[in-house]
């Protein structure tokens, strides 16, 4: 009987030490795959040596894993081979003793080395990740030889296919990472609209070009300078705005920029007679950019040159628009007015729940105003969605159904649409 005994509670007690260890492996797997990079690395910064330890594990994460499921296969192994001596001995060698030892082993894995541990993980990884990384430390490092062996066959494997799993190879920007988790928190209502316009404003700046945010030539108040002093002045002082082109025969001629504070300097040293102002003598040289360059690279640009305006060319060199730093700062925080700006008429909401919109209002404002994801790779305005995809130009009190709405013709003025009813398509 004590030979039986030890026959069976050894192995017993040994099965439990390695069911344990299986537990570990699988909620330190669990644990340092779902622990955030980025709160590590702000822990980390703050001195927290354990935060150091995940980071270092979590580097090179194949390396991890590997070291991971190396382990763990082998104390579940060992663990089954256990069990089945353990069955052997009460039972005698039958295949209702393996299958006992299966049906048992299998169960008490996935219940205690599996399902709980790994629960507990998710519940609060970053806690979990700390708690293990000493211990795991080490086991990578033991584990190191094999598993770079281990790592070689795979990739080598893998490169036979076709398949490239290098780290360089992600499909995801760290960009495309940072909108997808801003827009699930806001989804789940942990961030606000208002926030998550602010952050995805900020990281599109470098996938806008500034022919899309532009305000276009046919809007653009300019100053001939072929009218008299006193005329220009005039129209200069009753603007909302502190910069204006002045040109010369025609409006592609640009010869400077007016700024108003320059103008009234000149007026005040001139005592107030508009006709002994030299109007060209105090314009500052304009900007000009080409329009297929992107809002970072324009305020990057904006920032070197201590520039605030630019007027945007084509690759002809004709005025296509212009833009301010106020409207690249638009695209972050929002719309900004001042005590000089009108309110936008461009989207105007109906009592039975469609929109009324200009056709020159942009697909990125009205998106940011609606919370609505029509698409902008075609297209810069409304207007310009509906000639894109109808591939045509519309006749008043037409109706086109896409991206899930219904655009109805309100007004078009010649080839130009001015007004369309839009409705969503429940």
């Amino acid at each position: 009987m004590n030979s039986l005994d030890s026959t069976i509670f050894i192995p017993i007690g040994i099965i439990i030490f390695l069911l344990l260890l299986s537990a570990f492996f699988s909620g330190s797997e669990t644990a340092l795959t779902a622990t955030s990079k980025a709160r590590m690395h702000k822990l980390e910064s703050d001195g927290n040596p354990r935060a150091r330890d995940v980071n270092f594990l979590i580097r090179d994460r194949e390396r991890l894993i590997g070291a991971i499921l190396l382990g763990n296969n082998i104390v579940n192994i060992l663990a089954s081979v256990l069990a089945a001596s353990v069955f052997n001995a009460l039972f005698g060698q039958s295949i209702m003793a393996l299958g006992l030892a299966t049906a048992t082993m299998t169960i008490l894995v996935l219940v205690f080395a599996e399902v709980a541990p790994k629960t507990a993980a998710i519940a609060r990884p970053d806690a979990f990740a700390m708690l293990v990384s000493p211990v795991m430390r080490v086991v990578v490092f033991v584990f190191a030889p094999i598993t770079r062996i281990v790592q070689l066959i795979v990739r080598g494997g893998f490169h036979i296919f076709g398949l490239d799993v290098s780290k360089d190879s992600a499909v995801f920007t760290v960009a495309d990472e940072l909108r997808g988790a801003i827009d699930l928190h806001h989804s789940e209502g942990r961030v606000d609209k208002e926030a998550r316009d602010l952050i995805r404003g900020a990281l599109d700046l470098d996938e806008i070009r500034i022919e899309e945010i532009m305000v276009h030539r046919k809007s653009i108040e300019m100053l001939d300078l072929a009218k008299p002093n006193r005329e220009i002045i005039q129209q200069a002082l009753d603007s909302g705005h502190t910069r204006m082109p002045l040109y010369r025969d025609n409006p592609d001629n640009i010869t400077g920029v007016l700024h108003a504070k320059d103008l009234l300097r000149a007026l005040w040293n001139a005592g107030g007679k508009a006709d002994d102002v030299n109007l060209e003598k105090i314009c500052r040289t304009p900007y000009f950019a080409p329009e297929t360059t992107t809002l970072q690279e324009q305020l990057d640009a904006f920032k070197v040159k201590q520039e605030h305006f630019a007027l945007i060319v084509d690759e002809y060199g004709a005025i296509m628009g212009l833009v301010t730093m106020e409207d690249i700062l638009e695209e972050i925080v929002g719309e900004i007015e001042d005590e000089y700006d009108s309110p936008v008429q461009g989207v105007r909401p109906q009592a039975d729940g469609t929109l009324n919109v200009d056709g020159d209002v942009t697909i990125r404002d009205l998106n940011r105003a609606m919370d609505w994801n029509l698409p902008d790779d075609e297209a810069v305005t409304v207007a310009g969605l509906i000639i894109h995809d109808a591939q045509c130009i519309p006749e008043v009190g037409q109706t086109f159904s896409f991206h899930g709405f219904r655009f109805r013709i309100l007004r078009r003025r010649r080839n130009q649409i001015t007004a369309v009813k839009i409705t969503t398509i429940a």
